[in-house]
């Protein structure tokens, strides 16, 4: 299974990229990840996050599982989202789209197949980057049984 992380903004800080590096290296196949940027708009905020918006919809394709982490989204428990991943893995490819400082707008929203939160907090988005890429492996060994998460 591909996973993409869609994410609008720069590649990741250099102090955070040996976190995401460390749990990239320990994911184990099937699971694939990668990684795509997006620039961010310097339009001001409603305009920004169309034009992000229009670029995310760009990067979509119409036979893959869209999954939005948006803080309004559907919280998940850490087996909530393995078996979610699992039960997609007749899709070829899972997108997680991270949007840009000011979102992103309905139609987004629309196309998402799952709208996710983290948490009722807000964090920076190169931290969502480091917690998203754990909760995938937290995920995988949730799925393959192995036991990195504990209950």
């Amino acid at each position: 299974m591909t996973i993409r992380i869609l994410a609008v903004g720069k590649k990741s800080e250099s102090w955070i990229q040996p976190g995401i590096e460390r749990y990239e290296k320990r994911l184990r196949k099937p699971w694939n990840l990668n990684w795509q940027f997006l620039a961010h708009s310097a339009l001001a905020e409603e305009a920004a996050r169309t034009q992000e918006s229009d670029r995310i919809l760009a990067k979509l394709k119409p036979d893959e599982f869209v999954i939005l982490l948006d803080e309004r989204g559907k919280m998940l428990s850490s087996p909530g989202l393995a078996k979610q991943l699992s039960a997609q893995l007749g899709f070829a490819e899972i997108t997680l789209v991270i949007g840009g400082a000011y979102g992103v707008d309905e139609r987004i929203r629309q196309r998402a197949n799952l709208v996710w939160s983290l948490s009722e907090l807000v964090f920076p988005h190169q931290l969502v980057r480091l917690i998203v890429v754990e909760q995938l492996y937290r995920a995988a060994e949730i799925s393959a049984g192995r036991p990195y998460h504990h209950v």
